[in-house]
């Protein structure tokens, strides 16, 4: 499992590291303004998209489904046809009415924004089918053990980010995100084909073939498998979707505040995703294959046993990325993005964001682990309810946030529904089990160490601070 765990977060590191090189000189280029937040608008968007029908939800459900079935390739090609055809349809849709879902995106842009933002929009949406290709050759992969290719992959896309960025020194900033935005399709395409180069090498292309040809013929039998794993996946998707659809909100509602808001919420949530993906994503998607097989043959003892030293492994971890986050927020904003557009006033107000953001790893992070659970033992509806129960949370905080709080007050809107999720999960896989996994020595040295380490970082940032 840590062998799997080392692996993904491998990837993801060097993946972010480029990633932040990335938002460096984008920040550099653009600041946070207007050209900034019409570049992140037209990005988020195919990504919301990506993260609620593709990354998490099929992902979660495609696994146990495929090691299910007993027609392996007719079911997997089937299942590929069809989403993929209901993704270009709906990229065909933003590309003939952008300006409608640059809109519903960002309601408070007025209509010159609008109108600015549109063709970016819809060149960007072209990434969720080249992603959705990628989510399932990743998904067949993962099955097979093999996680190195996923891992890295985003690295390409990052890769070619920077490339545009570099290209497009000296121009416009309207040039500027024009070349950022085409970079996002290349990157897409390079991800695509490292994935089928690992496709090739693992032996699972003829199996792909063996599907495409005996589609016609075995359609039928295969019914059943499609139907369950079509019930199982609209309650997924919902489930998967409450922090993307609060990412939604975000930007909706921050699109009423100061320019730049968007770009303040984008910045320091990038720093709050690192620890998340590169320990609770990189743990959770390591560890979901081999519960699903545990609880598959009834062994839930093993399975148990190996969420529990997860569980260690990630409260230890995402404690320590807490404390550090939250005491050295301006510190991080500051070394990364402070330079060129990118003024001390934006670093004081994404800093605040961050902090914000930092006070809800560890809930995120768990939930992320426990929730696995839930799709490993078929309860994709249970773990929706709780969704809904996160993102109601969500809603009604962040409305009584954002007028005193301005746009960090959006941040911790988004923290305390995690909360609620993480409360309602836990209830879900069962208190006394729960309780159980905490009973432990462990709890008091992470205690313990959580304070001493506080200590430490507050005496080493009046130390810095005295320097700087």
């Amino acid at each position: 499992m840590f062998k799997a765990i080392f692996t993904n977060s491998s990837g993801i590191l060097f993946s972010r590291i480029l990633g932040f090189i990335r938002d460096l000189l984008t920040a550099s280029a653009l600041g946070a303004n207007v050209y900034s937040d019409i570049f992140f608008i037209a990005f988020k968007l195919p990504n919301l998209f990506r993260r609620i029908f593709a990354e998490g939800a099929f992902s979660q459900v495609f696994i146990p489904a495929f090691a299910r079935s007993r027609h392996k390739a007719v079911f997997s090609v089937n299942i590929f046809l069809l989403f993929v055809s209901i993704i270009l349809i709906i990229a065909l849709l933003v590309n003939l009415i952008p300006q409608l879902f640059t809109k519903v995106i960002a309601t408070g842009f007025d209509a010159q924004t609008i109108e600015l933002a549109a063709p970016y929009v819809a060149i960007n949406f072209w990434y969720l089918p080249l992603i959705f290709i990628v989510t399932f050759l990743s998904s067949m992969l993962q099955y097979k053990g093999h996680f190195a290719t996923s891992a890295f992959s985003t690295a390409l896309l990052n890769l070619s980010l920077i490339l545009a960025l570099y290209f497009s020194h000296n121009r416009s900033e309207s040039e500027i995100v024009y070349y950022l935005s085409y970079g996002v399709i290349i990157g897409g395409m390079l991800q695509v084909c490292l994935h089928l180069i690992a496709i090739y090498k693992m032996g699972l292309l003829r199996l792909l073939i063996g599907g495409v040809r005996y589609l016609s013929l075995k359609s039928k039998i295969i019914q059943q498998d499609t139907r369950k794993f079509r019930n199982n996946f609209f309650p997924a998707m919902w489930g998967n979707s409450t922090a993307q659809v609060s990412a939604f909100l975000d930007t909706f509602l921050a699109s009423f505040l100061a320019t730049g808001s968007i770009s303040y919420l984008y910045y320091a949530n990038r720093i709050f995703q690192l620890p998340l993906a590169l320990f609770a994503i990189a743990t959770s998607v390591a560890l979901f294959p081999r519960i699903a097989r545990y609880l598959k043959n009834n062994d839930e003892a093993k399975a148990k046993a190996n969420l529990e030293k997860a569980f260690w492994f990630l409260t230890f971890i995402l404690s320590a990325s807490t404390i550090g986050g939250i005491i050295f927020a301006h510190e991080i904003i500051w070394l990364l993005f402070e330079r060129g557009a990118f003024t001390t006033l934006d670093t004081s107000n994404t800093s605040s964001v961050l902090q914000m953001y930092m006070i809800g790893l560890l809930p995120f992070g768990i939930q992320k682990l426990f929730v696995l659970w839930l799709y490993a033992k078929e309860l994709q509806m249970q773990a929706a309810k709780i969704a809904t129960l996160s993102l109601i949370s969500y809603t009604v905080l962040a409305l009584t946030f954002i007028s005193p709080f301005g746009v960090a007050g959006l941040a911790l809107a988004g923290t305390l529904g995690g909360f609620v999720s993480f409360f309602f999960t836990i209830k879900a896989f069962g208190v006394a089990d729960f309780l159980d996994i905490l009973r432990s020595k462990k709890l008091i040295y992470l205690l313990v160490g959580s304070v001493l380490f506080s200590l430490l970082l507050i005496i080493l940032k009046d130390i810095i601070s005295a320097y700087i």
